[in-house]
């Protein structure tokens, strides 16, 4: 059998493929090496500054501060709005990867409503991207301890000390601070526009109405932030940089609170308002409407339940009837008309009618009732206010007619917003020929003149606009603008706030305003005057007029019985007074709703804010 032939190796061929690949691996080896080099000169050379900063920004995190909200003081400086540390549960939406089973677990270990989880999720769409956000606040000992020892299965949860807003005194200056609550889209969207979205980046809150609205840029202040290095899991591990959030400015009200709850006490249940000003610089001194309502309701989310209440209650506690409510003013203007015929020398101080109890237009059959069946008989100017004669001012408004009487009352402020320090304010109405084409398509009659004579028709107001408009008759023409806010403060200074008086009326004699002025101090100091039963034996010279406003129809030769009508369809009792009579302090308006006679209700509860004013309150040391 023959053997198989054994291959001669050729050395020479091996070393060269040998050497082939050496040198290829060389050259990938050496085409690898510069690809490292290269990236590496990338990374450390070209990239340096990039990979720094992102570096850096996984390390280091830049924390918003939100500034502590400015405190609001009465007068005396009684704490009326305050910040109060309360525990809340937060959440970071996108570091949480099932929000509903993690609501649902959290359900399990502290009481959460529903009404909770619908509000955070509404605030999940409206808030900034990994902001923590409240799902419940104001939790009590056991809630902070029950979540402490179970934080730990809950990523992206943790238990927040903030300060949140609280009203002492609750309903009782409600409808002047107002409220805050948490911003929604439509605000976080306002703020973008405005520029101001990045001093909110840690705030939650914001002014809704009120003070709490108007001064919300002084009262919010400055957002401060820190630098801080966190690990890889994110938590803290030191501040590097800080800078001091800057709190906002607190605020000072001219209101007294023992005004304000002598107002509470005097009206009790009944509906209306009461609103006093200091005539000489505009600074509200009370400022009560009533019913009121809880203003903590709303600051951490109000339920639906007890909004529901609010809102469709008969009474309408959330109406600010200080400023929002318009009511016809009744006699309380017959002193500003009395100015008005003075000046047009319609009337003089010594003119006189013969009121027979009604009066009537040429031609026409309606007879324009006096509110005293059988008339007053000779009546003056000094007559006519003290007693409230509607037949004088019948005859006084036909002849000065609508065009003068709409001028006129507009320049005392009547018709326009008085510029008080809160968004929630009425015009009223005071008419004219072009208003009434406008609003009914009809032309002004001179029956529509009549009862505007008296307060009555289509002329509404304000209680605060009353009160503007008598301070114009004190102050001889000077138009007071009303506000809340006398000063500003900070840890630096205190700022005085006080609007000048501003020009309104210019007369023709100057003797009239103390006619004018003299016709309100006998309607309280004289036998016969409207609100003279409710001001004997005050330790103070006081000045007013009383106001009855009909709201329902009565035919003509029918008698007003309150009882067979229904209860909100009842006269308004009014009044406006002042005092001291020679040197005023204080001036004040009463609007009570359905209650009947000016004198006999409106002007009693006047007579008690003013009571406690020269006696125990503002003016008691002065």
């Amino acid at each position: 059998m023959l053997k198989k032939r054994v291959a001669i190796q050729d050395f020479a061929a091996e070393t060269r493929l040998f050497n082939h690949r050496a040198v290829v691996a060389m050259l990938v080896v050496a085409i690898l090496f510069c690809v490292i080099i290269f990236n590496q000169y990338q990374l450390q050379i070209v990239s340096y500054q990039d990979y720094q900063t992102r570096s850096e920004g996984n390390r280091i995190k830049v924390m918003p501060m939100a500034p502590n909200r400015g405190l609001i003081y009465d007068r005396s400086g009684i704490l009326l709005a305050e910040n109060r540390p309360v525990f809340s549960l937060e959440l970071v939406p996108e570091q949480i990867k099932d929000m509903d089973e993690v609501l649902s677990a959290l359900a399990q270990l502290i009481d959460i409503t529903p009404e909770q989880i619908e509000s955070f999720l509404k605030h999940v769409k409206a808030q900034r991207r990994f902001n923590s956000i409240a799902l419940k606040e104001q939790l009590d000992d056991t809630e902070v301890a029950i979540l402490a020892a179970n934080q730990h299965r809950f990523p992206g949860i943790t238990v927040e000390a903030r300060l949140s807003r609280h009203y002492p005194f609750g309903d009782l200056f409600t409808h002047a601070l107002g409220y805050i609550g948490k911003i929604n889209t439509r605000e976080l969207q306002q703020l973008d526009e405005d520029g101001e979205a990045a001093n909110y980046a840690a705030s939650r809150d914001i002014g809704k109405i009120g003070l709490e609205r108007f001064y919300q840029r002084e009262l919010h202040g400055s957002m401060g932030y820190q630098e801080v290095e966190v690990n890889n899991r994110g938590r803290l591990i030191r501040v590097l940089r800080s800078v001091p959030a800057v709190s906002g400015q607190n605020i000072h009200l001219g209101l007294d609170v023992g005004l304000q709850l002598t107002a509470q006490q005097v009206l009790k249940d009944q509906r209306g308002a009461i609103v006093a000003m200091d005539p000489r610089d505009g600074a509200v001194l009370a400022f009560y409407s009533n019913p009121s309502y809880d203003p903590n309701l709303f600051v951490h989310g109000i339920s639906s339940t007890n909004y529901n209440a609010l809102l469709h209650s008969r009474d309408k506690p959330l109406f600010n009837r200080v400023t929002q409510a318009t009511y016809p003013p009744a006699s309380t203007i017959k002193p500003h008309l009395a100015l008005l015929g003075l000046e047009t020398n319609t009337i003089t101080p010594s003119s006189k009618i013969w009121d027979p109890g009604y009066f009537m237009l040429p031609n026409v059959d309606h007879r324009f009732r006096d509110h005293i069946s059988w008339g007053h008989g000779w009546v003056d100017i000094y007559t006519a206010v003290m007693k409230s004669c509607d037949t004088f001012f019948y005859e006084l408004g036909v002849k000065l007619g609508i065009d003068r009487i709409s001028e006129y009352m507009g320049k005392m402020g009547f018709g326009e917003r008085t510029g008080i320090d809160i968004f929630e304010e009425s015009s009223g109405i005071m008419p004219s020929r072009g208003w009434k084409r406008a609003r009914h398509n009809q032309p002004w009659y001179l029956g529509d003149t009549v009862p505007l004579s008296i307060g009555q028709s289509y002329w509404t107001t304000t209680p605060l606009q009353l009160i503007v408009a008598t301070a114009v008759i004190l102050n001889e023409g000077q138009l007071a603008t009303p506000h809340l806010v006398t000063a500003f403060s900070d840890e630096q200074n205190t700022t005085f706030h006080s609007p000048p008086l501003q020009p309104a009326i210019e007369v023709v004699d100057p003797n009239n305003w103390q006619v004018v002025r003299d016709t309100m101090h006998r309607t309280v100091k004289d036998i016969g005057g409207t609100a003279h039963k409710a001001f004997i034996g005050a330790s103070y010279d006081a000045a007013g007029k009383t106001g009855t406003a009909q709201l329902a129809a009565i035919a003509q030769d029918a008698k007003y019985d309150a009882k067979a009508i229904d209860e909100r369809l009842r006269d308004n009792a009014m009044y406006i007074g002042y005092a001291p009579y020679d040197n005023p302090s204080i001036v004040i308006a009463v609007a009570l709703e359905n209650a009947g006679g000016g004198g006999s209700n409106a002007a009693p509860i006047a007579r008690h804010m003013l009571d406690y004013y020269f006696t125990a309150g503002v003016n008691a040391n002065e």
